[in-house]
């Protein structure tokens, strides 16, 4: 492509043939103002208009169907042998040209075009001398609230670029108007009141998107007006990614639930609730594309155990899908499974273990912290053995974690990918007993991370719990792993409300029990089992006796006969801790056998009488930024440290002992892989109707008949079609942080310096001082700018920044800067009882 070379305020640039004189000037960090031009997008002038669109209800039909889009006329330059100004953002640049982009006439010109976009939009905060800071609360009487800015106000871009060009004294007052402000859509709030027409958010959903939900339309004056293109966004094909509200440069189109200094997360709130910050939206638009290896990859970026995620993951990230604001998540859980299922070993191609640094990690547990701790500092280079007390790897995931939930194959699968990195495997190994953290220490290991987990079952003490019929929920789910012959009895009452409760009524069931009942403290909306899990046991016909404590366990001659329960009449306390009352209401039930499964804990006798780690609630204490403990070079993570936890929080603990290990050891503690190179997504979606109402894909399961039967997977996972339909459900929200934004104007700021001083005018003005923070220190009215900032050069030793502003009424605008200081900091600059002689 040839180069063009051509001036701009006096620099001389080069840039490509095709460049627009915006782009240009942007390149050399030079600012225009614009308003309806966005980087992302194609310009305004030329767009196609509609015949008619909606506000709400209310249907608008286009009165001037042959308009086509004009743009705002604010990002005039001037080029030299031109008698007009020409819009820079539609004027490719030529060989040899020169564009001034600043001066009185370009500058009435901008405010001239300025004044039809205010007219419709409230500005009263804009012609403010106060703006600068302003909270919108504070405001005088003589401005009405519905004639104030809108929230956006101090981070608003139409105010920026008003403040930058001017507004013209000829402005007229803004005339209130009565469009409507939807608020019932999902994601965002549309509030056409505040529309300024520049057309953004049709282009976003037209040209950048390709779905076409919203046009522009001129009304009987001439102004454009833009609106949905059916009466609800839904019918008109909107796919809720929310572009238009990011290239809104007003607060017309506002999101409901990003906050400063959230946006990332809260506009992609699946990523931020994953304790590991898996790439979900990435993942899904791969499988969406039929790219299943490849979002395998992206998934083995972030866990190294996608398939066992893909089957017992707690989803958090589903609870937070913003699809689920529309009809339902997305079952990004069940996409795991997909992906992960179709592993053909591209993630391997790219993940190799650093070369060996000489260092050696000790592991004590092989569960997923464990594992995932192993795997990340293997990959640094170090050399890692995992010291297991039982004779297989992978902890609660093999001993408490049912096969019908989760097969062996999967988990041994998934293992061995790690061990085949180098790690090494001690199986029978018990901490406290076979070996010591000293120990370790003295053979050479020079870290050990703890992830010893809670095998042991929480034990309550009631009125026939030493039977022998009864029986504790891990140490029964254990057994059941390890192939111990276990028959139960006819009846049997679980105790419990949680995950395992469930997964040990569903076991009891393939254990040969005929009714199965599970009692719990919680009602049934505060049961702490996730839902999907309740109800698939109540489909496999455990019954539920919410709101129910177990009282005493009712026996003759050693043999269980029943348990008597009583009523809890609340189980958390006003402060929200775990705190049971019980009513005196009590029932009893028929039972051969119980079963209480009532929580884990963790084993600690490893510790004796170690003081040097410290033990709070049966849990290891540790730094919260590092899981260390108190043993230096000793780290602890996941259900040792944190109950209740679940797979993906271990994973998470793991990965970050795995970093704060790392970087203790001498590497940079940066655990990230990108197992599959990729470039920004595309933007464009396309448009499919029916799209907001499109049903969650239900995962294909083993009929009932058969689930009881043993223990074969109940969940069979997506076909490769439902797999696609599910991951296209996906609203692609991240794909709006892909997005590019105009420039801000030029900071007002100057460094207090000789060459910033000299740029001041000999003229009548008031200037300002800042310290380095930009906090005020000073505002001074003079008869002459340059000379008076030239005599605080040599005698102000506290400013850092300064701005002026020439005035000829310098003393009444010193007044209007005053009062704004005095409302803002209620002291004169300096404090204490300064007057205006001593500020002056």
């Amino acid at each position: 492509m040839s180069q063009i070379d051509l001036t701009i305020d006096g620099q001389d640039i080069q840039v490509p043939s095709g460049t627009t004189i915006l782009e240009a000037a942007k390149a050399a960090d030079i600012y225009i103002p614009t308003l309806c031009y966005h980087p992302d997008l194609p310009g305004a002038k030329g767009a196609r208009a509609a015949g008619a669109f909606y506000q709400g209800k209310k249907r608008t039909e286009n009165a001037m169907p042959d308009e086509q889009g004009k743009g705002c006329g604010i990002c005039v330059v001037e080029v030299e042998g031109e008698a007009d100004l020409v819009g820079s953002c539609g004027t490719e640049v030529r060989e040899g040209m020169v564009v001034s982009t600043e001066n009185d006439r370009i500058g009435a010109k901008r405010q001239e075009n300025l004044i039809p976009i205010l007219t419709r939009h409230r500005h009263a905060c804009l012609t403010c001398a106060q703006q600068e800071g302003c909270s919108r609360s504070q405001c005088s009487s003589n401005v009405p609230e519905n004639e104030r800015c809108c929230t956006l106000f101090g981070h608003c871009e139409l105010q920026n670029v008003a403040n930058y060009t001017g507004i013209s004294p000829s402005t007229p007052k803004w005339v209130p108007t009565d469009r409507p402000i939807l608020e019932g859509a999902p994601l965002f709030v549309r509030d056409y009141n505040l529309c300024i027409g520049c057309t953004r958010c049709v282009r976003a959903c037209g040209d950048l998107r390709g779905i076409e939900a919203i046009g522009f339309v001129y009304d009987q004056d001439g102004r454009v007006q833009i609106g949905s293109l059916a009466p609800t966004l839904e019918e008109s094909g909107c796919k809720f990614c929310t572009a238009c509200v990011e290239v809104c440069p007003t607060g017309a189109l506002m999101d409901k639930s990003v906050r400063p200094g959230k946006r990332e997360e809260d506009i992609v709130p699946c990523r931020d609730a994953c304790p590991a910050h898996i790439d979900i939206p990435e993942y899904l638009r791969l499988i969406a594309q039929g790219k299943r290896d490849e979002a395998n990859a992206v998934i083995k970026e972030k866990v190294p155990l996608p398939g066992i995620l893909g089957r017992v993951c707690i989803h958090p990230c589903e609870d937070k899908c913003r699809r689920g604001e529309i009809n339902e998540p997305v079952s990004i859980c069940a996409l795991k499974r997909y992906a992960a299922d179709g592993d053909k070993g591209l993630w391997k191609e790219n993940t190799k273990a650093r070369e060996d640094t000489g260092k050696r990690v000790a592991v004590v547990g092989s569960g997923p912290a464990g594992l995932a701790a192993a795997f990340y500092l293997r990959l640094q280079g170090h050399a890692v053995t995992i010291f297991e007390a039982r004779d297989q790897a992978g902890g609660m995931m093999r001993y408490g974690i049912p096969d019908y939930r989760l097969p062996p194959d999967i988990l041994d699968g998934e293992i061995a990918q790690i061990l085949d990195l180098g790690v090494d495997l001690r199986t029978n190994q018990t901490l406290g007993k076979d070996f010591t953290l000293d120990q370790l220490k003295s053979e050479g290991y020079d870290a050990t991370f703890l992830a010893v987990g809670a095998r042991l079952s929480r034990r309550i003490s009631i009125d026939g719990s030493d039977l022998p019929d009864v029986l504790w929920g891990v140490d029964f789910l254990r057994k059941v792993a390890q192939g111990e012959d276990i028959h139960l009895k006819k009846k049997v009452v679980v105790i419990g409300g949680g995950n395992v409760a469930v997964d040990v009524a569903l076991t009891a069931m393939r254990c040969g029990a005929k009714e199965v009942t599970m009692a719990s403290l919680e009602d049934r909306d505060e049961m702490p089992a996730h839902d999907w899990e309740v109800e698939g046991a109540i489909a496999e016909g455990v019954k539920l006796v919410p709101s129910w404590g177990p009282h005493k366990i009712l026996s003759e001659d050693g043999k269980i006969i029943g348990i008597e329960l009583v009523r809890c009449v609340s189980v958390f306390d006003d402060k929200g801790n775990f705190c049971p009352a019980f009513g005196d209401e009590k029932e009893r039930m028929e039972a051969d056998q119980v079963i209480m499964a009532i929580g884990q804990t963790a084993d600690l006798s490893f510790l004796g009488q170690d003081s040097r780690i410290s033990v709070d609630g049966g849990l290891i204490v540790v730094d919260h930024d590092n899981l260390e403990t108190g043993i230096k070079g000793v780290y602890a993570g996941g259900d040792v440290t944190a109950m209740p936890g679940a797979v993906i929080h271990a994973i998470a603990a793991g990965r970050k002992a795995a970093s704060s290990i790392d970087q203790a050891l001498g590497g940079t503690g940066d655990v990230d892989e990108v197992l599959f190179e990729r470039a920004a997504p595309d933007q464009y979606l396309g448009r499919d109707d029916g799209f907001a109402s499109w049903p969650r894909e239900k995962v294909p399961e083993l009929v009932l008949e058969v689930r009881r039967q043993g223990f074969k997977e109940v969940s069979l996972g997506f076909a490769d079609e439902q797999a696609l339909r599910e991951a296209k459900r996906c609203l692609q929200c991240d794909l709006r942080l892909y997005l590019q934004g105009n420039p801000a104007p030029p900071e007002k700021w100057l460094v207090f310096n000789e060459e910033n001083v000299n740029q001041a005018p000999e003229a009548e003005g008031v200037y300002q001082f800042y310290d380095e923070e930009h906090r005020v220190l000073a505002i001074k009215g003079t008869p002459n700018l340059r000379e008076t900032l030239i005599q605080e050069l040599e005698e102000n030793t506290s400013a850092e920044w300064f701005d002026f502003e020439e005035d000829k009424m310098y003393s009444q605008r010193e007044s209007e800067l005053i009062q704004q200081y005095l409302q803002e900091h209620g002291e004169m600059p300096g404090g204490g009882d300064s007057d205006l002689d001593d500020l002056f």
